[in-house]
């Protein structure tokens, strides 16, 4: 036997809280790897193959097992690119978001106060939160976050005057929401009707988000995971 899985507990929405462990206790990692495939999103309609498995992966990743989907944005970074950062006076700081199902699902609310938010964990390294809360205090230096998920995860984890180590949020963040942290965000483009269209548009008002997307579409940027990027500038509170 490689693994057992015990259903634990019914959730909402169709899904299932499951405990998973190998013969010995621990999952190997490694056995699982051998037989199982790539969680590829949905609109990625062709089988996952070995390119896919260094694609479909951030450079920054740290442990198996966390998420359902790599952070996007992310995958637009290579070492080389995040050395050129660096020697520019840039600080990397990695925080960690579990991206969750909900990532994925379109809205179904007519109303967007009506939408229920899906609940994701984040953790904030030591350092890094020391870092930040002296950056969110003193307004020292931009803060750009990469990705939808890294943007989350510091609204949720900043009160106003210490930035939490872990946690876990719901943060729907929708048009007439101010940001506390970042000043610019990189993303990519977006499904349609999902919460991180609503996200872009929070930032950029509802009315340029459309325009922008409307271009993206005449100009055939590529969306979703291995798309283009759009850089959001003055992100501010």
């Amino acid at each position: 036997m490689l693994a057992e899985v015990v259903v634990e507990e019914a959730l909402d929405e169709g899904l299932r809280r499951v405990r998973v462990t190998g013969p010995g206790g621990d999952l190997d990692w490694d056995a699982v790897d051998a037989i199982g495939r790539l969680p590829l999103p949905p609109y990625i309609t062709h089988p996952a193959d070995a390119e896919d498995e260094g694609r479909y992966q951030t450079i920054f990743h740290a442990r198996e097992g966390e998420a359902v989907a790599a952070p996007t944005a992310g995958l637009h970074f290579t070492a080389e690119l995040i050395a050129a950062l660096e020697a520019r006076g840039c600080a990397w700081k990695p925080v960690r978001l579990h991206v969750g199902l909900g990532t994925f699902r379109p809205m179904t609310a007519d109303d967007l106060g009506d939408h229920v938010m899906h609940e994701e964990r984040y953790e904030v390294p030591e350092a890094v939160g020391d870092l930040l809360e002296t950056t969110f205090r003193t307004r020292n230096r931009p803060v750009m976050a990469v990705g939808t998920t890294s943007l989350r995860t510091l609204e949720a984890a900043w009160d106003g005057q210490s930035l939490g180590r872990s946690g876990s949020t719901r943060l729907f963040i929708q048009p007439g929401y101010h940001l506390r942290t970042a000043d610019l965000l990189l993303t990519n483009f977006h499904l349609p009707e999902s919460t991180l269209f609503v996200l872009v548009s929070a930032l950029l008002g509802v009315d340029f988000a459309q325009e922008a997307y409307r271009l993206a579409i005449a100009e055939k940027y590529r969306f979703f995971s291995y798309g283009d990027a759009m850089l959001i500038l003055n992100a501010r509170r």
